[in-house]
């Protein structure tokens, strides 16, 4: 799993697996012992839980990242890696 971002203590990461592909764009959320999985388009919490305000920053940031985290999608599909994407500032 690759990490693209960042943030507060939160780590975000992106991976494909080969030969299944997913049918919904997604990124995983880390936050110390926390993990919660999102889907890229609507940015929505799809699994896993994340305290609350960690929760505002990460979607917040997914917001503001959206077409730069369809694409890193799009990247590993095809077997490419990743761009990293700029944290939350």
């Amino acid at each position: 799993m690759l990490e693209i971002s960042r943030f507060f203590g939160i780590i975000i990461r992106m991976y494909a697996e080969s030969g299944a592909p997913h049918h919904r764009p997604y990124f995983h959320a880390y936050y110390q012992n926390h993990e919660a999985i999102y889907s890229i388009d609507p940015i929505e919490l799809m699994n896993g839980y994340l305290p609350p305000k960690q929760k505002r920053l990460v979607e917040a940031w997914a917001k503001s990242h959206q077409g730069e985290l369809l694409e890193n999608w799009e990247r590993l599909q095809k077997g490419l890696l990743p761009y990293r994407i700029a944290p939350l500032r």
